[in-house]
């Protein structure tokens, strides 16, 4: 029998960014633009209220947390009495809602963003559509430093979100020899693949590599193709999206949010479906886990370390699931 989550706490918009820190669990409802703080026994609290929706999380060294405005494209420092002062203005870099954010221990922050108005062009033709030459609007990470000046960009990648350091400890101290460091491996979520990006010393990001792709070659091809193999493959994909087929495929995988997993592996929510997958490198699939619907965050976390959460949603429509409720986090332990 296939492993299968449960529903621990309902009733939100959309759940994202799943942190654990200082003995809880912090996630986002990006529908409602709150951040909130929970123990895993009794009622969530909400922490904060962010202008233009609450998106990535981390935390400076000295415990400030950091917060991203997807709509106001930027990320807010959340300071002792529970201010929020702008930390770092991405407008002239976002050319869509900043995303996702991975803050490392000394203190430097990665942040995506959309690259285009994606909700924008879904609510108009379906998402397969966005294959079609040129394909989507590539955007880079920008690279900010404890203070949230701008380190540098990345190079351009399709939809960068969910982000994890593959080895943290490795460079962690000054000193290391050129190039010496750690990798941030990073989900492109439309070209359905896992991207690795060494991080330099000076804390900028080296060039991509292919880490795992979670799509078929094959289909890949097809599904960018200029002519009539795209036109039919996209037209087709545009059918197999409905809930109810896409539900029963196991592939492709497109990765919203990542964590950590066993060996050097990666954990990732699907957005097409509901189930988090532990991938390895090259894309071998090594465990599924289902949960209740389309899946936008995860993690291993908790008290012992042994659970996976996963944050789950009916739609990613910020204005739908406002109105629905119907963002779940869900959790499942792992066998050890």
């Amino acid at each position: 029998m296939r492993a299968r989550a449960t529903v621990v706490l309902d009733g939100y918009g959309v759940l994202e960014s799943l942190r654990w820190h200082d003995g809880a669990l912090w996630f986002c409802d990006l529908a409602h633009g709150t951040v909130h703080r929970w123990d895993t026994r009794g009622e969530p609290e909400t922490v904060a209220e962010v202008p233009g929706r609450a998106g990535g999380l981390g935390w400076l060294p000295d415990g400030r947390m950091l917060v991203v405005s997807m709509d106001g494209r930027c990320v807010y420092r959340r300071e002792p009495d529970g201010s929020l002062v702008v930390h770092a203005d991405l407008k002239g870099i976002a050319g869509g809602p900043v995303n996702d954010m991975f803050v490392d221990r000394r203190g430097r922050a990665y942040v995506g963003n959309f690259g285009f108005d994606y909700h924008g062009f879904v609510r108009k033709q379906p998402n397969s559509m966005l294959y079609a030459p040129p394909g989507p609007p590539r955007t880079p990470l920008a690279c900010l430093s404890p203070k949230g000046e701008l380190l540098g960009l990345s190079e351009p990648l399709v939809f960068p979100n969910g982000m994890f350091l593959l080895d943290e400890e490795q460079g962690a101290d000054d000193g290391q020899p050129a190039g010496a460091g750690p990798t941030l491996l990073v989900a492109e979520t439309l070209a359905m693949r896992l991207t690795a990006l060494p991080v330099l010393p000076d804390g900028r990001l080296g060039p991509p590599c292919p880490w795992a792709p979670l799509i078929p070659s094959a289909l890949w091809t097809s599904l960018n193709h200029p002519g009539v193999l795209g036109r039919i493959t996209r037209r087709v994909s545009a059918l197999l999206d409905h809930p109810a087929i896409a539900d029963r495929s196991a592939t492709p995988i497109a990765p919203d949010g990542i964590a950590p997993g066993r060996d050097g592996t990666a954990w990732v929510a699907n957005a097409l479906r509901g189930e988090c997958v532990r991938v390895g490198p090259g894309g071998k699939i090594l465990d599924r886990v289902a949960t209740s619907q389309r899946t936008l965050s995860c993690l291993v976390a908790g008290p012992d370390g042994t659970t996976l959460y996963a944050a789950t949603t009916p739609t990613d429509d910020p204005q739908r699931a406002a109105g629905l409720g119907g963002s779940r986090l869900e959790a499942y332990t792992l066998p050890s």
